[in-house]
């Protein structure tokens, strides 16, 4: 099979990551911790493929991720995690609604996330 009719493949367990409600990679788009300029040129996952992310979506929709190891929310600050807690679920719910959206993908990230992506634009250009 061509590359090309495969789809998105999991870097972690393999099997296709079949839509971009399920993509860690375009969650991390969504963010703001991917750059629309390398977004093609990254490896996908689904998001409870990389728990270190999964666990801070806290959502009725999302089965809780247990993440292992240093990494553990259980062993940072607990601020933090609320921080994240909040910022990582924002991003899974803006990441649900996108199919329904109808918006180009210059539109998917969060709001702030284009307005601190805009701003940068215009420091750089001056």
């Amino acid at each position: 099979m061509a590359v090309c009719d495969q789809g998105y493949l999991c870097d972690v367990c393999g099997q296709d990551v079949e839509a971009i409600t399920e993509s860690d990679l375009y969650l991390r788009y969504v963010l703001g911790e991917v750059s629309p300029l390398v977004l093609p040129t990254q490896r996908e996952r689904h998001i409870r493929c990389h728990p270190a992310m999964a666990q801070y979506i806290v959502d009725p929709a999302f089965a809780p991720v247990v993440c292992d190891g240093m990494f553990a929310k259980e062993m940072l600050d607990l601020d933090f995690v609320k921080s994240e807690e909040e910022r990582v679920t924002r991003g899974w719910r803006r990441l649900q609604e996108i199919p329904r959206l109808g918006i180009p993908i210059t539109e998917y990230p969060l709001p702030d996330v284009l307005e601190k992506w805009k701003k940068a634009d215009t420091t750089r250009s001056r």
